[in-house]
């Protein structure tokens, strides 16, 4: 299957990135190269292109779209590992770095990979398919109130409760084997009023195994910290989010970064010292116009923010 992914934001991206042609760049979410050849396009054969994935489909295929690239690293790594990374390729400073953290399109329609409620395949969803965990272990292995918090933590989903129950009271049959085994658990879950509402019933409850799987959430923090460590001054960072969750916690990382005094607000002068390490470039996310989500419906939610490394 080809490996397409439709860059999202993309111009934003570059704007964003504000990309100097003799830097340093960090694509961290490689995807189909779709966002790096951007960038590529505005390097010198000075500049240099670091292009991260945990995914080996997508770095073969992103090899063969930007082959024509000479300065292009691929690194088959997850992004949480940047300081490494840079320190294994002996690269002391970047310009920028960019992560789109959705799902990409091929992962989504390629049905084997176990991502889509649409599809019917074995429970899988993971990224990186050396890891040892997948959906399957999730569903069927989590206790009740694990997968309770899981769905309603990441999913955002106000029927976990009944969900985790019902996953639960099918499971104590036969394991819960496929997606659409899966979906089936769901819906039955969910009155019928609300199936007929909004969404997919089983969109929230996907969103939140999938990311439960990959661990997506709980590196995000912690990787804006070390992003900032290794870009040089006046580098900029730019994500791309998909859900309020991930949204919340980079808006949130940054603003602790813009400003980091932990002084009592009465204070009339800071004791503490703490310089702020970044300019917030976007005060409000970047979202995407009427005309990117008429011709991609999946950029619907995404939101963009950048911020620029003092």
């Amino acid at each position: 299957m080809e490996f397409k992914h439709i860059s999202i934001l993309a111009e934003e991206c570059m704007q964003g990135l504000n990309i100097k042609e003799d830097g340093i760049y960090v694509d961290c979410t490689l995807g189909g190269g779709g966002h790096s050849s951007l960038i590529l396009k505005r390097l010198s054969p000075k500049g240099r292109l670091i292009g991260i994935d945990q995914d080996m489909d997508a770095i073969n295929a992103a090899k063969n779209r930007l082959k024509e690239y000479e300065n292009v690293t691929y690194v088959n790594d997850n992004f949480k590992n940047i300081k490494r990374i840079l320190q294994d390729l002996n690269i002391d400073g970047i310009d920028g770095i960019l992560a789109d953290l959705g799902v990409s399109s091929y992962q989504l329609d390629n049905a084997e990979r176990g991502f889509s409620y649409m599809n019917d395949a074995p429970l899988d969803m993971r990224m990186n398919r050396d890891e040892r965990i997948s959906a399957y272990e999730v569903v069927n292995t989590y206790s009740e109130a694990a997968l309770e918090k899981v769905i309603r933590d990441y999913g955002e989903e106000k029927f976990a409760r009944r969900i985790a129950s019902f996953i639960a009271e099918g499971r104590r049959e036969k394991n819960i084997e496929t997606t659409f085994e899966l979906v089936d658990r769901i819906k039955a879950a969910i009155p019928a009023k609300a199936r007929r509402e909004g969404p997919h019933p089983a969109k929230r409850t996907f969103q939140a195994i999938r990311i439960e799987v990959n661990k997506e959430l709980e590196i995000l923090g912690k990787f804006i910290e070390d992003a900032v460590e290794v870009m040089n001054p006046k580098g900029r960072i730019a994500i791309i989010t998909f859900h309020s969750l991930e949204d919340r916690i980079i808006k949130t990382k940054y603003k602790a970064l813009e400003n980091p005094c932990t002084c009592p607000s009465d204070f009339p002068l800071c004791q503490c010292g703490k310089k702020p390490l970044i300019k917030i470039i976007t005060k409000k996310p970047i979202d995407p116009s009427e005309e990117e989500i008429e011709n991609n419906p999946r950029s619907r939610s995404a939101k963009l923010r950048v911020a620029e490394v003092i």
